[in-house]
């Protein structure tokens, strides 16, 4: 069954307090990024965790293998339910990741951003030159299988490339608009329901529910619509 995760792109961790106070654990999955791991750093995820919240930390993580696994070290430690690390930065750096987070003992997933939501196109063309967008996206995933991440994020749209691949990871899927016709900066969008339908394992929502009049209802709706799914 597909899961909510609440992305909290909030502009102040007191922003992030006032909104879980009133989730009250709707969804227990909750996602922070940069600006607020910036701002509120280890105390805020402890703060968070220590709420009862399984707290997605987005960090997509990108460097030479030991830098990124000295980095994998302490935040694996914090208690975290999920963090994110980048498929481009190949298996080596992947697998060191695992193999880190594995010394410390910790239960914390892994799970390795493929190609951004934003990036598509002329844009994608851009910095990948003569690189099919397609064939990478399902090299990243095999080799983030063959690393031994727990899971990948991907656009709501690559979930049909990846049918029967890759099928020991969980799909963790941003990019979830109310309609497709949303105009933001996120090109590869699909709604809750066809997310889950087409096989998510967790939908990542933001500004859907963010910016809604009643924020807690728009979780609870979003809730009903992926629960509808079988």
């Amino acid at each position: 069954m597909c899961e909510l995760i609440v992305a909290m792109d909030l502009p102040t961790p007191d922003r992030a307090r006032d909104f879980l106070d009133r989730l009250d654990k709707a969804t227990p999955y909750v996602k922070i990024g940069p600006r607020l791991y910036a701002m509120g750093g280890a105390p805020l995820i402890k703060e968070i965790v220590n709420r009862g919240y399984r707290l997605f930390l987005d960090l997509k993580l990108h460097d030479i293998p030991n830098t990124v696994a000295s980095a994998v070290e302490p935040l694996s430690e914090m208690g975290l339910w999920a963090l994110t690390i980048h498929t481009s930065g190949g298996h080596e750096m992947m697998a060191r990741s695992v193999a880190m987070r594995d010394k410390t003992g910790s239960s914390m997933n892994l799970f390795g951003i493929t190609v951004l939501t934003s990036l598509g196109g002329a844009l994608w063309s851009e910095v990948h030159p003569g690189s099919d967008l397609d064939r990478s996206l399902e090299a990243r995933a095999l080799a983030a299988e063959r690393a031994g991440l727990d899971g990948i994020v991907c656009s709501p749209l690559d979930l049909s490339l990846l049918k029967g691949k890759a099928g020991k990871l969980a799909r963790v899927v941003p990019g979830i608009r109310r309609t497709r016709t949303s105009a933001d900066d996120q090109t590869r969008v699909a709604t809750a329901k066809e997310a889950a339908a087409a096989g998510a394992s967790f939908i990542v929502v933001g500004r859907p529910i963010l910016e809604a009049e009643d924020p807690i209802a728009e979780v609870k709706k979003t809730l009903e619509e992926i629960s509808e799914v079988r």
